[in-house]
């Protein structure tokens, strides 16, 4: 491997053969995150709002692991079973992230891991030195 594997507790262990992230010098690639609460590896419960705040809040665990937080965050993938939960979606990381932005693409797909309606996956750049 030519990075460095990052582990958080606080986020939820790796349901496959792959590391929560791994950082390559200042840059740190984040593993996609579904709604799983990192206690219980269950989907959270709730409406999708609810689900979109566990996806940020263990992108976040995972960010801080790595030294960094979701304000270094420079693109942001984010996967949708239902894209008419696309305005609720930039409600929620509205409340996580604040200008400038990220770059963001928003892909709609038929199915994610456990039968989660969200995934989310980052790139943070941990700056210079």
């Amino acid at each position: 491997m030519h990075g460095k594997p990052i582990h958080s507790d606080q986020a939820p262990a790796a349901i496959g053969p792959y590391s929560q992230a791994v950082s390559c010098g200042r840059t740190v690639y984040l593993s996609g995150q579904i709604p799983l609460d990192p206690a219980t590896m269950e989907l959270v419960e709730g409406d999708f709002s609810a689900h979109a705040r566990r996806v940020f809040d263990n992108l976040a665990a995972v960010a801080e692991a790595a030294g960094g937080s979701l304000a270094d965050v420079v693109k942001l993938n984010l996967y949708l079973t239902d894209l008419g939960n696309f305005p609720t979606v930039n409600e929620v990381m509205a409340d996580y992230f604040t200008t400038p932005y990220p770059a963001r693409a928003a892909i709609g797909v038929a199915a994610l891991p456990k039968g989660a309606v969200v995934e989310a996956e980052a790139i943070l750049f941990l700056g210079e030195g």
